[in-house]
C-alpha cells in the first residue's frame, strides 16, 4: 500500500481500523476520520475542536510554534511592508497579488460600491442612540441581504466576486454610520477621491461641509502616518485561517444561508471578548491599572494563581511564540508615537507592562507573550478612535477573510452542512 495510513484498534472486541493520512503542504498531516463512525459505530470527542480539522483550504496558513503567518503563501511581513490592504483583499480572493492595471480597476470598484442603499440608511434611526456600533453593524448586514438577494445563488466567479466587493466596500461605510448614530451627528458619504482606508476614517471624522474634527494631537487633516497605521491593520486582520468566527461563518454557509447572513454571523461571534473583543477589554484593563507605578502590583497579582486577575492582551490560542503581527504593530507603535508626537499614560503604562512580562521567566515560561489586540488598542488609541469601534475596525479588515472562505466553501463539492455530534451524558 503506496498511502500512509494509521491504524487505530479496539481493545473491547480486538478489531483493528486503517485510516488514511492525508498530507498537506504545510503544517501536521491530518487523519481522515470520515469514516469513523459507520465504521466503528464510535464517535470522536474534541471539546474546541483543537485537533479537528474541518475543512481543507488554500487561504491562510499559521505556524503557531513558529510564529508564522502567510496569506495565499506569502508571509504576513512581507505583505505588512510592500503592499496594502486593497492588494492584500485582492490577493484573498483571487489566489494573486494583482497587476498595476488589476488594482486600478479593483480599487475603483470597491471606492463606487461604499453607498448604501437610502433604505438601508433609514435602518439606523430605529436603533437607540446608545447602541454599541457592533450590535448595530450585524443586524445591518443581515438587512443588507435583503437589497441583494440574488447572491445567494451565486454559483459563478464573476458572480462571486460581485458579492465579495460589494461587501467589502459596504462595511466600511455601515461601521462609520453605526458609530456616527450612537453620537447622534450627521453622516458622512463615502468620498469616490479617497482611497480605503483614509475613506473610513474622514467618515468617521468629517463634519458636513468637508470640515474635518479636530483632534486631541492638535492636527485637523488626517496624515499620512494614521492613513498607514490604520491600513496595516487592516491587513493584519484580513484573516486568520479556521479561528471561531470564520468557523462560523463556513458554518452558516453550510446551511445555504445568504452570504452577507453568514458575514453577520461571523461579526456576533467576533464581539465577544475571548475574540475579537479582547483589544478593547485591553485598553479598559491598562485605563484600570491607572498609572505606571500600579503595573509592577498587578503583574504581580496576574502571576498569583489564587488571583482571579489577568493580564489582558498576552498569550494566544494558536501562536506559542510571538505573534508575527504583534511584532508588525509593535515597530508601528513605536513609530506613531514619534510621528504624532504621542507619549500617553496609556502608552507608558504598556510599554512598562511589555518590558516586565518580556523579561519575566513566568510569562516566557508559559508562552505569554503580547499579542496583536496589546497593541491594535493602543494604537486605535492613538489614532483618537473609540473602544467602541476597536472591534467593528476588526470586522473591516476580517470582512475580506471571511467572504474568501465563504466562497472556498461553497466551491468545495465535497463540503456538507456542519454538524457536530456530543456525548451524551444526561438523565
Amino acid at each position: 500500500m503506496n498511502k500512509n495510513t494509521f491504524t487505530l484498534t479496539n481493545n473491547q472486541d480486538g478489531k483493528s481500523y486503517e485510516y488514511e493520512i492525508l498530507q498537506g503542504t504545510r503544517g501536521p498531516s491530518v487523519v481522515d476520520l470520515r469514516s469513523f463512525f459507520p465504521d466503528t459505530g464510535l464517535f470522536t470527542y474534541d471539546p474546541g475542536f483543537t485537533s479537528t480539522a474541518s475543512c481543507t483550504s488554500t487561504i491562510t496558513f499559521i505556524d503557531g510554534v513558529k510564529g508564522e503567518l502567510r496569506y495565499r503563501g506569502i508571509p504576513i511581513e512581507t505583505l505588512a511592508k510592500d503592499h496594502n490592504y486593497m492588494e492584500t483583499c485582492y490577493l484573498l480572493l483571487n489566489n494573486k497579488l494583482p497587476s498595476k492595471d488589476d488594482l486600478y480597476h479593483f480599487d475603483l470598484e470597491i471606492r463606487h460600491r461604499a453607498f448604501l442603499h437610502e433604505g438601508l440608511r433609514n435602518l439606523f434611526n430605529s436603533f437607540p442612540d446608545n447602541a454599541h456600533p457592533m450590535a448595530t453593524l450585524s443586524a445591518a448586514v443581515t438587512a443588507l441581504s435583503t437589497f441583494y438577494d440574488d447572491h445567494i445563488t451565486c454559483t459563478t466567479d464573476e458572480e462571486y466576486q460581485e458579492m465579495a466587493r460589494r461587501i467589502i466596500a459596504k462595511i466600511p461605510t455601515v461601521a462609520a454610520f453605526a458609530y456616527r448614530h450612537s453620537l447622534g451627528i450627521p453622516f458622512i458619504q463615502p468620498d469616490i477621491d479617497l482611497g480605503f482606508t483614509k475613506n473610513f476614517l474622514t467618515m468617521m471624522r468629517a463634519y458636513p461641509g468637508g470640515k474635518m474634527h479636530l483632534c486631541a494631537n492638535g492636527h485637523e487633516e488626517i496624515k499620512e502616518v494614521e492613513v498607514r497605521a490604520l491600513d496595516t491593520i487592516f491587513t493584519l486582520h484580513a484573516d486568520h485561517e479556521q479561528n471561531a468566527s470564520t468557523t462560523v461563518v463556513r458554518g452558516v454557509a453550510s446551511t445555504g444561508a445568504h452570504p452577507y447572513v453568514a458575514i453577520s454571523s461571523g461579526i456576533s461571534a467576533l464581539w465577544g471578548r475571548a475574540h475579537g473583543g479582547a483589544n478593547e477589554s485591553v485598553i479598559a484593563q491598562l485605563e484600570y491599572i491607572g498609572s505606571i507605578e500600579n503595573v509592577e502590583a498587578f503583574i504581580e497579582r496576574a502571576k498569583d494563581p489564587n488571583d482571579d486577575f489577568k493580564l489582558m492582551g498576552f498569550g494566544h490560542r494558536v501562536y506559542k511564540n510571538f505573534d508575527p503581527r504583534a511584532k508588525i504593530l509593535k515597530a508601528l507603535q513605536d513609530e506613531l508615537r514619534e510621528e504624532l508626537n504621542l507619549d500617553t499614560e496609556l502608552m507608558a503604562i504598556a510599554r512598562r507592562i511589555e518590558e516586565i512580562a518580556l523579561n519575566d521567566d513566568y510569562f516566557i515560561s508559559r508562552h505569554l507573550y503580547p499579542n496583536i489586540d496589546f497593541y491594535t488598542g493602543i494604537i486605535l488609541t492613538a489614532l483618537q478612535i473609540p473602544k467602541s469601534m476597536f472591534t467593528p475596525i476588526f470586522v473591516i479588515g476580517r470582512t475580506v477573510g471571511w467572504i474568501t472562505q465563504w466562497i472556498e466553501f461553497k466551491k468545495d463539492a465535497t463540503s456538507k452542512i456542519a454538524r457536530p455530534r456530543q456525548l451524551y451524558t444526561g438523565d
